[in-house]
């Protein structure tokens, strides 16, 4: 087993967040009608992708009925959806679908992880569950070495900021937080922002497809950076 396998099976027996377990739990057995049929995974959500790659892009956490009925990061729903898409445009991802852990799907180059990885009521996790899963985020970084962070929200990109300066990678306040914002830290490391590919943000035209692209442009001249 790889130190990325065994990290990820700590991380989805992980119950260090009673109201959170129970949540995702509930969720799992009460379910939405359009997925009665669907064994739902209910779990702390594991990373996913190619640890071997340099950029981590950072989620909030797993929806309902998302990554938390089908065990995988941003898979599952509409925020996926999109997720998923442009990360086929920029040559990342090996198919632009992904509807369950079984549809042969593959990351090249990137990984995805969470600030938290269970599903947390109206999409809010308190602040000591969050500090629960900073070790998880702390392990992850520390396997994946990534050279580039896409922080996807303001939650994901104050958490790669506070990681940053424990690690003496940044110093200094929390920089402003806006799409294509980039910070650069100390090693050749980089962190970008974007918006969430929520549905709030889709729908209403705050973050279009053209902008998440421009990001992974954004990405690549970082990457090919000395």
């Amino acid at each position: 087993m790889t130190k990325w396998d065994q990290l990820n099976r700590q991380i989805v027996t992980c119950e260090k967040c009673p109201r959170l377990r129970k949540h995702c739990q509930r969720i799992a057995e009460e379910k939405r009608r359009a997925y009665l049929d669907w064994d739902y995974w209910g779990r702390p959500v594991p990373n996913f992708g190619d640890p071997r790659g340099k950029l981590l892009i950072v989620g909030l956490a797993p929806g309902a009925h998302g990554a938390n009925r089908t065990g995988r990061m941003f898979t599952g729903d509409r925020s996926g959806d999109w997720l998923y898409r442009a990360l086929d445009r920029a040559g990342y991802a090996s198919q632009a679908e992904s509807v369950s852990v079984n549809d042969g799907l593959a990351l090249f180059g990137c990984s995805i992880t969470a600030v938290c990885h269970c599903a947390p009521p109206d999409n809010k996790p308190t602040a000591e569950e969050v500090e629960h899963c900073r070790d998880w985020f702390q392990q992850t970084v520390d396997l994946v070495k990534p050279r580039v962070f896409l922080a996807l929200g303001q939650l994901a990109w104050r958490a790669v900021i506070e990681l940053a300066r424990s690690r003496e990678w940044y110093a200094g306040k929390l920089p402003k937080f806006g799409h294509g914002a980039t910070v650069d830290l100390i090693g050749q490391r980089y962190l970008i922002g974007s918006y969430h590919p929520s549905q709030q943000n889709t729908f209403t035209g705050r973050l279009t497809e053209k902008m998440l692209d421009d990001v992974f442009a954004q990405i690549r001249k970082r990457m090919t950076q000395n």
